[in-house]
């Protein structure tokens, strides 16, 4: 959460992912989220009260269904009751399901992947529902990259294909020269990610003093765990790039969508507001929306 403070790269993936979600899903009775990667859930109060506002007035608010997916079953409890009592407080019928992951990064998509469509209670962490009247989007943001090689990454998009979903978000670090399919060499994978959070560590310099409370526990508990899982033997699926990712996506029968322009100038909003260094910059490009910092 601190880091969302102070840094705009997590809300700027989340801003641009929901409005993608919103287009999709417009119009939708009945709307699904699977979110691999829930964590606190910070993401989705936005969408809901964009969601919310926009109901027609004579067939009131569509209903949600948030499945939040994540290793620590209490963390997604305590999502799921944040989000249940905010959907309250702007009366939009909401539920939340709880879908426990291994903890182990090269489990994600074994784990999911076996994930039966079996009706479970709202409480269970353990199964997938589908229901066939939702509308379904399936958020990854910071995800693709903590599966394996090329063969994991083709069979999790192909699972997800089959579900048919109205929209998959994708949002992951890029790299100077396009990325990389995998990084095995250490050396490697220390210059990589030196460019990567040298310009990070920058763009905190610019915006938060060196010593302040907030900007040490990001360092520490975020920048710095990044850090040693970037340099890790995993690390090296890290920095797939946009065009890796959307060839995989692409093999799996995926096609582009349009990118938003009201997206793209809600991202520019945030950073004008929120962030306003004159580092930060957004670009469009290649059918994605990058956010930067002009080193």
């Amino acid at each position: 959460l601190a880091y969302n403070q102070i840094a705009p790269f997590m809300r700027f993936a989340h801003l641009t992912a929901n409005q993608a979600i919103l287009d999709a899903v417009e119009g939708a009775r009945r709307i699904h989220i699977l979110d691999l990667d829930a964590a606190h859930g910070v993401q989705w109060p936005p969408l809901l009260q964009a969601i919310a506002e926009r109901a027609d007035p004579a067939a009131g608010p569509p209903e949600v269904r948030i499945t939040g997916a994540g290793a620590d079953r209490d963390t997604l409890l305590r999502t799921g009751s944040r989000l249940r009592a905010f959907a309250r407080s702007i009366q939009l019928p909401f539920h939340f399901t709880p879908l426990l992951l291994s903890s182990a990064a090269t489990h994600h998509h074994q784990q999911v992947a076996s994930a039966s469509t079996t009706t479970t209670t709202s409480s269970a962490a353990t199964s997938l529902e589908l229901h066939p009247e939702e509308t379904l989007a399936v958020n990854c943001v910071m995800f693709l990259h903590k599966l394996g090689g090329h063969d994991e990454l083709a069979a999790f998009l192909k699972w997800v294909k089959a579900m048919a979903p109205a929209v998959v978000t994708v949002a992951e670090r890029e790299t100077i020269g396009g990325g990389f399919d995998r990084i095995e060499d250490l050396p490697q994978r220390a210059a990589v990610a030196m460019d990567h959070y040298s310009a990070v560590f920058e763009a905190l310099e610019a915006t938060v003093p060196p010593g302040s409370r907030e900007r040490l526990a990001v360092e520490q508990e975020v920048l710095g765990r990044e850090i040693d899982a970037a340099l890790g033997p995993a690390g090296g699926r890290w920095w797939g790039g946009l065009e890796r990712w959307g060839a995989a996506a692409r093999g799996a029968g995926f096609a582009e969508r349009p990118l938003s322009a009201f997206a793209v100038s809600q991202a520019r909003l945030l950073l004008r507001l929120h962030y306003p260094s004159e580092g930060y910059h957004v670009q469009e490009a290649r059918g994605a929306c990058f956010l930067g910092w002009q080193t």
